[in-house]
């Protein structure tokens, strides 16, 4: 029983309804409940902990009330309607506070989630004992349909994900602002929780397919809210990744400790802990100062950095930022090189037979001269490019311009052996040899020796 209870509060406080402002979609409703019984009192009453709190009443001065024999408790409880003709012929209820307060009449139907849990009723309350008819009922019941309609549309309305319940990216980046208006100048820091890599996403896809993450993203939110406790906000930001912030002002080590000692206990009592590798990244934010965006796009920096970290806890680092965005940079505009002359060419290292001190061949290199970044050396950018799509394209560009060159030299009667460096990928396509062979015969080289390396 504890542990349903657990749940059902569990489901609750995911909605994040508790204790949020009147809304006029809600007393509409409320309104026709009363209605259509003809009584001065009704509420949309959610079973919290210890009470019972009324996102909507009518006839009804206070918000909530104790959770101890309230009819709309036990309603919650056991998701079945409740009609209690007079409480003072109840033995529960006969000493209950609604009792006690001059309620006789009481009529709830359940809000229910599509899960089963018990979110509270919608009740109607009156001064003088009486029955109700199958017409009530029902009215009263399609009533409280409407209202979970309402729970459900507030819920998914472009703010909370469906499958974690939490609030999503757009709900973070808002909230962000928000406390930059309120505490401008507070430093916390902002962390990024990255359940999975890749390639252990798509080997779990194979073999499970999308219940694989949907297992394990609805593993780590219910793990991450325990983890924050309440007042803390965890948030989904992406498929397989949750943000929530610090609190004010923590003390670097200390908080970072905190964080390692967190992602293990969970990873621990994770349902798939040996399927996954999880990584934490962590990025300092003064409110009000750091751009919402920006804050996580350098934390999910970090959680990268943290793979090759020993806690899998990583601060983040602008240097390293700036590695990753000139790499970025360079596979971005490399494919616009490709295409417009003048920033690739190819420079020949010549092979000089040592004997003679003839020149009998040389090696096709390629160069790269960046309209803003200036002169880049391969070693920089070949290894980025290799194993993109940019590879193949690549090789052809070079392919043919070195080709041209050979059968440049073969027209002023140089007979030289020409290497060309291509990437391992490219030995694995399965037309590579065809490729070659073209270029041969465009350039009319077909005749001359060639070797690869």
């Amino acid at each position: 029983m504890k542990q349903n209870e657990e749940a059902r509060l569990d489901a609750l406080y995911q909605l994040n309804l508790l204790d949020t402002p009147p809304s006029a979609s809600f007393d509409r409703i409320t309104r026709m409940a009363s209605q259509i019984f003809n009584l001065p009192i009704s509420a949309v009453s959610l079973t919290d902990r210890d009470r019972q709190w009324f996102k909507s009443r009518v006839g009804v001065e206070h918000s909530s009330i104790p959770r101890d024999k309230a009819p709309c408790a036990q309603v919650a409880e056991t998701t079945e309607v409740l009609v209690i003709p007079d409480l003072l012929a109840d033995n529960c209820y006969a000493t209950s506070l609604l009792a006690e307060t001059g309620v006789r009449f009481y009529a709830g139907v359940p809000l229910v989630t599509r899960e089963g849990f018990g979110l509270g009723s919608l009740c109607v309350l009156g001064t003088e004992p009486r029955t109700v008819s199958e017409v009530e009922m029902t009215g009263l019941s399609d009533l409280a349909d409407m209202v979970m309609v309402q729970i459900e549309m507030q819920h998914a309305f472009g703010r909370i994900d469906p499958l974690s319940g939490l609030p999503n990216r757009t709900q973070f980046l808002d909230d962000l602002e928000d406390l930059g208006r309120d505490a401008p100048g507070e430093r916390r820091y902002a962390v990024l929780l990255d359940l999975a890599r890749n390639d252990q996403l798509n080997n779990g896809l194979r073999v499970r397919g999308p219940s694989f993450v949907d297992d394990m993203v609805q593993d780590a939110a219910r793990s991450l809210r325990a983890a924050l406790g309440p007042g803390r906000t965890a948030y989904h930001v992406a498929a397989t990744q949750f943000a929530f912030l610090s609190p004010p002002e923590p003390e670097r080590d200390a908080y970072l400790a905190l964080l390692g000692s967190m992602l293990a206990t969970a990873q621990n009592a994770s349902v798939v802990r040996f399927a996954m590798t999880t990584a934490i990244g962590v990025t300092s934010v003064i409110l009000g100062e750091a751009d919402p965006r920006d804050v996580l796009r350098t934390a999910y920096s970090a959680a990268q950095d943290a793979r090759a970290s020993e806690n899998a806890v990583s601060l983040y680092s602008p240097d390293e930022d700036r590695v990753h965005g000139r790499r970025f940079t360079l596979l971005n505009d490399f494919g616009a090189a490709l295409d417009q002359p003048g920033q690739l060419r190819l420079v020949f290292q010549p092979r000089v037979d040592v004997a003679s001190g003839q020149c009998v061949g040389a090696e096709a290199l390629l160069r790269w001269k960046h309209p803003r970044l200036g002169e880049v050396s391969p070693g920089e950018f070949i290894p980025i490019i290799e194993q993109t799509s940019l590879a193949k394209p690549t090789t052809a560009w070079v392919l043919d311009t070195a080709m041209r060159q050979l059968a440049a030299w073969r027209k002023e009667g140089l007979d030289l052996q020409l290497s060309i460096n291509v990437s391992a990928a490219n030995l694995e396509e399965s037309d590579f040899a065809g490729r070659v062979q073209l270029y041969l015969l465009k350039h009319r080289c077909a005749r001359m020796r060639s070797s690869w390396r």
